[in-house]
């Protein structure tokens, strides 16, 4: 799973994010036949907003899709999600979200497995290491 596209861009998300200074979070919806829907990455530093999390900022840059469209999709994002983008992730009724990292943050996941979703955390060491890089840099952000 860590060599599927939607990963890799997720991680590409991440990446980016750091180089600009935020937060290292990085996320991508894929369909259930394999097409990118959308990717993203926190932007909560970048533009100072309290909301634009790497999910939340994935299914923004997704664009307005019906409802089937979010039918059997996988939300790759590179760390655990927080209850609001568990709740996004819920409400969407996305099929799947792979998690590249919970070491350095533990989210919704038991929900997310409560309400029907499969869970998959990869434990993904570049990940990891982003994050700890990014806290060791600016642990007043994080």
């Amino acid at each position: 799973m860590e060599s599927d596209p939607g990963f890799l861009v997720a991680v590409e998300e991440a990446k980016a994010g750091f180089e600009e200074g935020g937060v290292p979070i990085g996320g991508c919806l894929v369909s259930k036949d394999g097409k990118i829907l959308g990717r993203g990455r926190n932007l909560r530093v970048q533009r100072g907003s309290a909301t634009l999390h790497g999910e939340i900022s994935t299914l923004e840059n997704t664009g307005r899709l019906p409802a089937s469209a979010y039918k059997g999709a996988t939300m790759y994002t590179t760390l655990s999600p927080c209850d609001m983008c568990t709740g996004a992730c819920i409400m969407y009724k996305i099929a799947r979200v792979v998690i590249g990292e919970n070491k350095t943050f533990i989210g919704g996941e038991e929900y997310l497995k409560q309400r029907g979703i499969e869970v998959v955390v990869l434990e993904n060491e570049e990940c990891q290491g982003l994050m700890k890089k990014f806290i060791e840099q600016k642990p007043e952000v994080w």
